[in-house]
């Protein structure tokens, strides 16, 4: 049989996996795996169980495990592969990608793919990187600072900011007021001075626009793409750099994405030594960069030939990478995230008091533990 994988509808989601499903059809009677692809918004708006009982393979991010788990709809990677592999994989693979998928127990994706929140900023504009939030607020008076507040970027900018001051999003209280109340001050001060239309753009709209345009030259949180980072790919290249953290903190919020074999699926001893070469060393440190990809192996960001190509993306950003916050995993927490966001961007556009959007996000979370099948539990950082 051909399986079937659903994947992302952009050249870093879909090149690498592409190119290595035709070289792994090459010389067979039948294809092995067939790979389709869709908006990454899709992924947010159809349930994981629908595009499970049609794909054999689903890439993923790892908000969607508890939703999975609930729904029955993936195998867990223990039943597929020696426990002794996975674990060889989790140690070579960046910070906690590799944690990220395991919950209930077991590991129900494999890391193919990791970003994070980090700073992007015009090097031809501002030369040196920011080393915390009052130089990034300084650089707003004199230059156009936008935030990334489109989809559920809002609300992980917030998530994102109290991590660095070594707050979770944990209990029954989300963030602790001295925390969050600061942060959403702060947001409120770089939203009012952003760049008009910014806020509607995603990642990939900001980070083409301050490419190809002058109207943005930094931006605090965004995901990192490598693509951006490569010099000559566009008018202008975009650098990264790590996010500000205090002491004991934590970096931007772990983005990226895994792959999982759905239920459906009765995987060959081919395609699961298909899907484990794409974890081996040599392929993500030279196939998958050569194909628009972004690794997840370590060895990979710290490769300097890697670096060379993609404008030191990598080695600048391997820090927030290694110390990445994992986000909530809970049945039903993409339907809060996605509440949560439309929540800040709505006090932003008002001007709203902190505390007054802190207790409505407050009360979006706790209903959305309260509806979960399963584990709520926030234990986040190392399982």
């Amino acid at each position: 049989m051909t399986f079937r994988g659903l994947t992302w509808d952009h050249p870093r989601g879909y090149n690498a996996l592409a190119e290595a499903a035709r070289l792994a059809n090459a010389g067979r009677d039948r294809p092995l795996i067939h790979w389709e692809k869709q908006p990454l918004e899709g992924f947010e708006s159809a349930p994981i169980a629908d595009l499970a009982a049609a794909h054999d393979l689903i890439v993923l991010d790892h908000p969607h495990i508890g939703e999975a788990v609930a729904e029955d709809c993936l195998i867990p990677l223990e039943d597929l592969y020696d426990a002794a592999q996975i674990a060889a994989w989790g140690a070579a693979s960046v910070g906690p990608s590799l944690a990220s998928y395991h919950w209930a127990g077991k590991t129900w994706a494999l890391p193919l793919d990791v970003a994070t929140q980090v700073v992007a900023r015009r090097p031809d504009r501002i030369a040196s990187a920011p080393q915390s939030w009052d130089e990034i607020e300084a650089l707003a008076e004199s230059h156009p600072v936008a935030l990334s507040l489109g989809g559920p970027h809002a609300f992980l900018n917030l998530i994102s900011m109290a991590a660095g001051e070594g707050a979770v999003a944990s209990g029954d209280d989300l963030l602790p007021d001295e925390i969050a109340g600061p942060a959403l001050a702060r947001l409120h001060r770089l939203s009012r001075r952003a760049p008009s239309g910014s806020d509607k753009l995603n990642p990939i709209g900001l980070l083409r626009a301050m490419a190809e345009r002058d109207d943005i030259a930094l931006i605090p949180l965004i995901f990192g793409y490598v693509t951006y980072a490569r010099p000559g790919r566009a008018r202008h290249r975009v650098a990264f750099s790590d996010t500000p953290r205090g002491a004991g903190g934590l970096g931007g919020v772990l983005g990226g994405t895994g792959i999982g074999f759905s239920r459906r699926a009765q995987p060959s001893s081919d395609l699961l030594e298909h899907i484990a070469w794409l974890m081996a060393p040599e392929t993500q440190t030279a196939f998958f960069p050569q194909h628009g990809g972004q690794p997840s192996a370590r060895a990979a960001w710290r490769d300097s030939g890697v670096n060379a190509d993609w404008g030191n993306f990598y080695a600048e950003t391997l820090e927030t990478a290694e110390n990445a916050l994992l986000r909530p995993r809970f049945d039903g927490y993409i339907g809060f995230q996605t509440a949560a966001a439309n929540r800040v961007r709505q006090a932003l556009a008002v001007g709203e008091g902190e505390f007054t959007t802190l207790t409505a996000l407050r009360a979006l979370w706790r209903q959305a533990r309260a509806a979960a099948r399963g584990d709520t539990d926030s234990k986040r950082i190392s399982a």
